[in-house]
């Protein structure tokens, strides 16, 4: 028997069949996610610890007999935007820009992809960090693998919306985010080596050790293609070749102070300290975890935030206060999540202490005059999948 539709999946069918006068073929779902740690370390083929949250990007599709794609948002008003088939970089902008990569990813890949029409719907608070636009490529690629029967493989599928995202929409963005949407399991963390793709499902259930991961979404508008993500993943690739490696994954802890006195420029001295320091984090919060011993992850989540704000200086007011907040009310770590320059910070905190964290750091935010933030609690959730 097939499962009614949840509330959730008929609203975005409704706007599909309002649409485009038919019903989807069906819906499929991609996650956003948090990042426990491991930040800025994926484009240096180093290690990341993602997991999926409960908020993603639906997407009601069907196949066309038109050669063209016709997408609409239930979050932005308007008529579906038509692309054609052949788009390239640069015809589309906004939104759909991304739906458009996707198709043209796989296209160019040598996918047989045909006329589609798409429906997407998502809570995933866009600015946030939480990756978005990961989950949005992510929904659409699952789609169109399946209508297409591309069979195409997990990994390859993050891979190829990444590419979307790098090369269509003009973003440098890790394979992090991607990874994260497609291969994330309810209950645990993604340990992934983003070198060799390698994974490893981690359990993570704060919940059984009465602790609670909050995330704290500051409201700071984060904005990354305007130019200051790109400085830093030259500053690395610049870096790399100064110290002829292929990455500055390849250059280990304990030979990280060498590795900074061959360095001339001071700024990159900065960045090379946080990427390699934050890989060994990683590998930190990993074992702690493997062990059982939860609180102990704390601190590292406190140092990768120093580290993000003096090395590679890409936290704003907002994050930094909301971290010491947190920490000043009880939090046994904190630490800014994504890529910065606004969005949002996690705290692992005590489950009686999480609404303390939450309301100091509401008053540390009016103290300074910023927005109100707001807070959820993340829980680990599956990754994408067919709904309906």
């Amino acid at each position: 028997m097939t499962p009614e539709p949840t509330a959730e999946i008929s609203s975005v069918s409704t706007a599909f069949t309002e649409a485009f006068g038919r019903r989807p073929n069906g819906v499929w779902a991609a996650p956003g996610r948090v990042n426990v740690i491991g930040e800025h370390t994926d484009y240096n083929d180093g290690f990341v610890l993602p997991m999926a949250l409960p908020h993603g990007v639906r997407a009601a599709a069907g196949r066309s007999r038109h050669a063209r794609v016709r997408v609409l948002s239930l979050q932005e008003p308007g008529a579906p935007v038509t692309v054609e088939l052949d788009a390239r970089p640069g015809d589309v902008t906004g939104w759909a820009a991304y739906v458009a990569g996707v198709v043209w990813s796989l296209r160019t890949a040598g996918y047989d992809v045909g006329g589609v029409d798409l429906a997407v719907d998502g809570d995933v608070p866009a600015g946030a960090g939480l990756s978005s636009s990961a989950a949005l490529e992510c929904s659409v690629a699952c789609a169109l693998n399946e209508l297409f029967g591309l069979g195409i493989e997990p990994v390859d599928l993050a891979r190829l919306a990444q590419r979307a995202e790098n090369d269509f929409v003009g973003m440098p963005c890790g394979v992090m985010d991607q990874m994260a949407s497609v291969n994330c399991r309810e209950g645990h963390v993604l340990f992934l080596d983003t070198r060799s793709m390698v994974t490893e499902q981690v359990p993570f259930d704060p919940a059984s050790r009465g602790r609670t991961l909050l995330v704290i979404d500051t409201h700071a508008p984060h904005r990354l293609v305007d130019g200051e993500y790109a400085k830093r993943r030259a500053a690395c690739e610049a870096a790399a070749a100064t110290l002829g490696v292929a990455a500055l994954r390849d250059v280990a802890l304990d030979e990280l102070d060498t590795a900074l006195a061959r360095l001339d420029d001071a700024t990159q001295r900065r960045r090379v300290r946080h990427v390699v320091s934050e890989n060994a984090r990683v590998e930190d919060v990993v074992r702690t975890l493997r062990t059982g011993e939860l609180d102990e992850i704390g601190p590292l989540l406190t140092a990768s935030h120093a580290s993000l704000r003096d090395d590679y200086e890409v936290t704003v007011g907002e994050l930094d206060t909301a971290v010491e907040a947190a920490l000043s009310a009880g939090a046994l770590g904190a630490r800014m999540t994504g890529g910065g320059f606004g969005g949002c910070v996690i705290a692992l905190v005590p489950r009686d202490r999480a609404d303390t964290v939450v309301e100091a750091v509401r008053a540390a935010f009016s103290d300074a005059g910023y927005a109100e933030p707001s807070a959820f609690t993340a829980v680990p959730a599956p990754g994408a999948r067919r709904l309906f």
